[in-house]
């Protein structure tokens, strides 16, 4: 049973392999868009749910590498699938080096093609699962004080209470303070929570 909230959008000029591959994406269980043309896609207003994109390479007006470079200088990030009547070793580097999830040659098997999709459409959703949890994380930095960044940034660091104490030239017991009020606006269990936010926020030594 697959995942109601991910979508599969499909672009292709050639009605007739649109209709095959939503018929048989729709039967999988899969929510399907389907495209005639690139433009068309790049226009649409998408969702930020889990999903993949199986997308021709040749195509009048706009390609599918072409839309995979357009999609990139957005910053829409989609898993991307191609597939292809004529498909070349140059293209397909092409396409795999800008992020392509996979390159598949018509015509290919429905099962290939489903095992590529859950397989992407699972990455994105792990992708976007820790797109929210950065968010989250730093909404959650905005709550600290000027003091309690620095402090967080120090702790992170490997350095001890007493030694940034000293450093910030207040006593043990003030540090011991704003760390507990910076694992509490963090949302931290400990200070290997405390190493982790850093590095996933960028934060490197006493850069905060």
């Amino acid at each position: 049973m697959k995942d109601e909230k991910s979508v599969v959008y499909v672009v292709d000029d050639d009605p007739s392999v649109l209709r095959s591959v939503e018929r048989f994406l729709r039967s999988a269980g899969y929510e399907v868009r389907t495209f005639t043309s690139a433009l068309d896609f790049l226009n649409f207003p998408h969702q930020d749910t889990p999903g993949c994109l199986v997308l021709d390479v040749k195509m009048p007006d706009l390609g599918g590498l072409e839309l995979q470079e357009h999609l990139a200088d957005r910053e829409i990030a989609f898993p991307v699938i191609f597939i292809t009547g004529y498909g070349t070793i140059p293209m397909s580097v092409r396409a795999m080096k800008a992020g392509a999830v996979d390159f598949l040659q018509k015509p290919f098997l429905e099962r290939d093609l489903l095992d590529v999709i859950s397989g992407a459409i699972a990455r994105d959703r792990q992708l976007k699962r820790e797109q929210r949890d950065l968010r989250k994380l730093r909404d959650r930095l905005k709550t600290l004080t000027p003091r309690e960044h620095e402090v967080f940034g120090l702790v992170a660091s490997g350095m001890l209470n007493k030694q940034i104490a000293f450093e910030l030239g207040t006593s043990e017991k003030t540090i011991k303070v704003h760390r507990a009020r910076v694992m509490e606006k963090l949302g931290a269990e400990s200070l290997a929570d405390l190493v982790r936010y850093a590095e996933k926020l960028g934060i490197r030594s006493k850069e905060v």
